[in-house]
């Protein structure tokens, strides 16, 4: 079944993604910012469309909800199945390109700039649209949770053209450099609001989808193997039981850091940024609940009440 669903996407393009991205971001980069960031949405929606719809499936997950780790995890089973170094991390097309029965994938949090475009064509309005037959993957975790990472990720790892195309979508950029953590999480376009608003678009658009799977990170953290058994299974990969305990094994928070940490990773989000800074490394806590960590008593409840009073009940985060 795996061989079938790895062929079944239209033709393969002669550049693969990344490099067609490279070639989005590098001849814009002299041009004035207003065009700059114009001409670079609108190649990288249809770059992201493309991945959609090549893809045997769609995971959505906003960053800093596990992406990253499950991705490592699926990696690591093509890894010793194909003969791979363990450096190479899919995010799309790298490991199918090199060997075409490992089929490719679509990763989105379907919501910041062009990503988006993910978030259009799965949207109830949209009822046609081909790409709506895909399997598709929510990736939830606790939204406070969420806040206190993805503030460390857009102000220290994202890069500075991300942030541009992200920043030119909100009424109120961001400034990395002046917002503290407490401004962000709560204050900004991009904080603790917008994440639950986040969550309950896609609790909507999955109900109106026909092949649906809800996992968090937190079933990733509490029981790995079975959830990603799960995965595995609603994606029709088929992994035995050992390709599923390696995968755990490899994906566990220890060595996740040891990749990142020995500058072998060049890209699927565990490669360095600035191995002077410890601020800036991806694998950070993984904590569940570390959010409480972060603030006073008096912040932390504001925070839960939020959530409790915002969020879709379906998640069950509602009591902090």
């Amino acid at each position: 079944m795996e061989a079938m669903q790895a062929h079944a996407s239209p033709s393969e393009p002669l550049l693969s993604d990344r490099a067609k991205r490279r070639l989005a971001l590098w001849p814009t980069g002299p041009l004035p910012r207003a065009l700059r960031v114009a001409l670079r949405e609108r190649a990288l929606r249809r770059l992201e469309i493309g991945k959609a719809a090549r893809g045997i499936g769609i995971v959505v997950g906003h960053p800093k909800s596990g992406n990253t780790w499950l991705r490592t995890m699926l990696s690591r089973v093509y890894q010793l199945r194909h003969g791979l170094p363990e450096t190479l991390v899919l995010k799309t097309d790298e490991l199918h390109r090199l060997e075409p029965a490992i089929p490719s994938f679509c990763f989105t949090n379907g919501w910041y700039s062009y990503e988006a475009a993910i978030g259009e064509v799965l949207a109830p309005v949209h009822a046609e649209c081909a790409i709506r037959r895909k399997p598709v993957v929510l990736l939830a975790r606790h939204p406070c949770d969420v806040a206190v990472s993805w503030h460390n990720q857009f102000t220290r790892r994202v890069s500075p053209a991300k942030r541009e195309l992200i920043n030119a979508s909100l009424a109120r950029p961001i400034d990395p450099k002046k917002i503290t953590l407490w401004e962000f999480v709560m204050h900004s376009p991009v904080g603790l609001p917008s994440l639950i608003d986040f969550l309950n678009t896609w609790d909507r658009n999955l109900s109106q989808l026909p092949l649906t799977l809800r996992v968090s990170y937190e079933q990733l953290r509490a029981e790995p193997e079975a959830t990603l058994e799960r995965v595995a299974s609603f994606f029709g990969l088929g992994f035995s039981r050992e390709e599923i305990a390696e995968a755990v094994r490899f994906g566990s928070f220890e060595n996740m850091r040891a990749l990142e940490q020995s500058g072998r990773v060049k890209h699927g989000g565990l490669a360095q940024v600035d191995p002077g800074d410890p601020a800036t490394v991806k694998v950070r806590r993984g904590k569940v609940g570390g959010y409480r960590d972060d603030f006073t008593p008096e912040q932390v409840a504001e925070m839960e009440r939020l959530v409790a009073e915002k969020l879709s009940p379906r998640f069950g985060y509602g009591a902090g």
